[in-house]
């Protein structure tokens, strides 16, 4: 098999090999041009030893970050190339770094640390596709398998078992007997993994293409870092509008939102209020008033000790909490909305209404759909007519307001808020002497 190396992996290669040294791409490299996918980076094995690697690109910018490690990092046209010593590994006491390393001279012992068998192949011009442990085979029959004993693969480093389901997730690939079972029964060795390292993961699972099979199936593995799951697991809805229970319509709604890191997150929790906010009237019916707003609060709190960023932490708890309001297409609600919420999330809390709608059951499914594109369209119409829905678009500000002597901030502010609601309204029209004229009156 020949692959189509870039420039600059071919260079690191040639220059490593001209100088006697061995030197292989590795790594997701490989896999993904295997696949047909554009790598999103390139690594690199080598026998030469870091302060080799580092004289053999003596002319070029070099970093010893991993030094320790056997890793230099190479610039080359402003983009790091990681080239690295092949080499040992040996205890890993934290779950997560080995406490030494020892270099080696051989590749298929750099090789065999490594996770999966499809992570675990080398490729260059001279020696074509280096792959002892049937890398390419699980590669065409979609399968993700540990490189020797799975069990030992996790106790090194407890986040493989994360890679493994996110691997799973985006490649649509299904997991070996022998690696599935060692992932249930470790799974709570991710206690000790930052959470830093399970957000990155988190989200790139949940933007797989097969993430509903993987959330469905390692829902128990998910619980070690999200414990407030537990509680959808199983439970019944009660409810015409919905056939599944609540983590079962959860992961539908998952799977029916757009690949978006904030939006697939979003439906992974739109609904975990709903456990602790159960009621039953007395048809014997359930219902789940205010589960969205303590849904967001608890998203919030989840959020938090992820350490995802606040930005999307505020984004993500906003969606949630008005996911279950029921919109109709008025302009005065939509501009009243759109006020409250500002333009990109409102289309994102439709698309997150769309996809809620489409994991409940077909009762008045059809037409919860029908208004909900109702109000979509009113929307647009909206925006595109260019009306006024918040305080910027009004054509008055504060300047007017002191020139016709109001001169408190608070009343200038209270005054400029009842004249948008006049707009928005319908009472005043968004015009200059109106308003000016609304304000002298008030």
């Amino acid at each position: 098999m020949r692959l189509v190396l870039p420039y600059n992996a071919r260079f690191i290669i040639d220059r490593l090999q001209q100088s006697g040294y061995t030197c292989y791409a590795v790594g997701g490299c490989v896999r993904d041009s295997i696949l047909g996918r554009e790598p999103a980076d390139w690594d690199f094995t080598t026998s030469a030893l870091p302060e080799e690697i580092e004289r053999v690109f003596s002319d070029c910018r070099t970093l010893n970050f991993g030094k320790q490690f056997g890793t230099i990092g190479i610039i080359l046209d402003n983009e790091q190339y990681e080239v690295t010593t092949y080499r040992l590994d040996g205890e890993y006491t934290d779950s997560r770094h080995p406490d030494s390393v020892s270099f080696s001279t051989s590749l298929q012992d750099d090789l065999s640390r490594r996770d999966f068998t499809i992570n675990a192949m080398a490729y260059n011009d001279t020696d074509g596709l280096i792959d002892y442990f049937d890398g390419q085979k699980d590669l065409k029959f979609g399968v993700i398998r540990c490189v020797g004993v799975a069990t030992n693969r996790f106790a090194e480093d407890a986040l493989r078992i994360l890679r493994a389901l996110r691997f799973a997730a985006t490649l649509g690939f299904s997991i070996e007997a022998a690696t599935s079972a060692a992932i249930l029964s470790g799974k709570r060795m991710l206690s000790a993994i930052a959470y830093e390292r399970i957000s990155d993961e988190l989200l790139k699972l949940l933007c797989g293409e097969k993430a509903d099979f993987v959330l469905r199936r390692y829902r128990s593995v998910f619980a070690v870092f999200i414990p407030e799951l537990v509680g959808t697991f199983d439970y019944e809805q009660n409810s015409k509008h919905h056939n599944r229970d609540v983590y079962r319509h959860t992961v539908a709604a998952v799977s029916n939102i757009e690949p978006d890191p904030l939006l697939r997150t979003t439906m992974l929790f739109h609904d975990i209020g709903k456990p602790l906010s159960h009621t039953t009237d007395r048809h014997g019916e359930s219902h789940y008033y205010n589960h969205p707003i303590l849904g967001a609060a608890m998203a919030e709190e989840i959020l938090r000790r992820l350490c995802m960023p606040r930005l999307f932490i505020n984004d993500v708890s906003t969606l949630i909490r008005y996911h279950d309001v029921r919109l109709k297409p008025d302009p005065v609600v939509i501009k009243k909305l759109l006020s409250k919420l500002g333009v990109e999330t409102v289309r994102r809390l439709y698309k997150v209404q769309r996809a809620d709608i489409l994991a409940q059951s077909m009762y008045q499914r059809e037409e919860k759909l029908r208004n909900l594109s109702a109000v979509e369209a009113e929307t647009e119409r909206i925006l595109s007519a260019g009306e006024c829905y918040n305080l910027k678009m009004l054509e008055i500000n504060g300047s007017d307001l002191l020139h016709i002597g109001i001169t408190s901030g608070e009343e200038i502010g209270k005054t400029l808020d009842t004249l948008l609601d006049k707009v928005i309204s319908g009472e005043l029209s968004n015009e200059k002497n109106i308003l000016i004229a609304a304000a002298k009156a008030i």
